[in-house]
């Protein structure tokens, strides 16, 4: 039997931040942690030399040339960001997060909250993956399957016709501070649809169909 290739997975922000030489010790800093930062390494000298640099420098490869071609196959970005939620039940509870698209390597997630939307989920994906890459100067796009969380982006408005409770406050406190930071804030982030017919479902996407 082929003896499994050992790997080294670095924490820039988790319960415990550091190295860790197996995935279970790895699993336990960043399962439910919210904008866990994690990335797996062959060797443990660039686990280390990773930990001491910047997140960022490992999961966005944005073009720093004018004239490099961007990575598309299959005609989408591969260097971009996909968002995508997940709801059990009409209303249920609802989460969301956001990918790198070329890896599948998670940047955020949030929830589950209760009584919420898929839509709500989809229209607060995009405004974080915005948010985020606003605060990191990154200029990747972002991808996601939401047609109507598309449009409630466009007009800086959640469209949900959900009534609020005081189950729901949560989910609805996130709706202000969205609505809030696209009146306020200007972005170039080319907000982008995914193809799920032609590409398969969105890299974001929970799997729970």
């Amino acid at each position: 039997m082929a003896k499994t290739k050992q790997k080294y997975y670095t924490v820039w922000e988790g319960r415990q931040t550091g190295v860790f030489d197996d995935w279970e010790n790895c699993k336990k800093q960043i399962l439910g942690h919210e904008n866990a930062k994690y990335m797996s390494f062959s060797s443990k000298e660039s686990a280390l030399a990773a930990y001491h640099s910047n997140y960022w420098d490992f999961v966005k490869k944005e073009k720093k040339d004018p004239a490099k071609k961007e990575n598309i196959s299959g005609n989408f970005i591969h260097e971009s960001i996909a968002v995508d939620a997940a709801c059990s039940g009409n209303p249920g509870k609802m989460e969301y997060r956001g990918v790198y698209t070329e890896t599948g390597q998670q940047l955020f997630h949030v929830g589950p909250m209760e009584q919420g939307t898929n839509n709500i989920g989809e229209f607060l994906a995009i405004v974080h993956a915005l948010a985020l890459l606003k605060k990191e100067q990154s200029l990747l796009p972002v991808y996601s399957d939401s047609v109507n969380a598309m449009l409630w982006v466009k007009n800086k408005r959640c469209g949900t016709k959900l009534e609020k409770t005081p189950v729901n406050m949560a989910i609805f406190d996130l709706i202000v501070r969205a609505e809030k930071w696209l009146s306020e804030n200007t972005y170039t982030t080319r907000i982008m649809k995914w193809e799920t017919k032609e590409w398969g479902e969105i890299p974001a996407d929970f799997g729970r169909k």
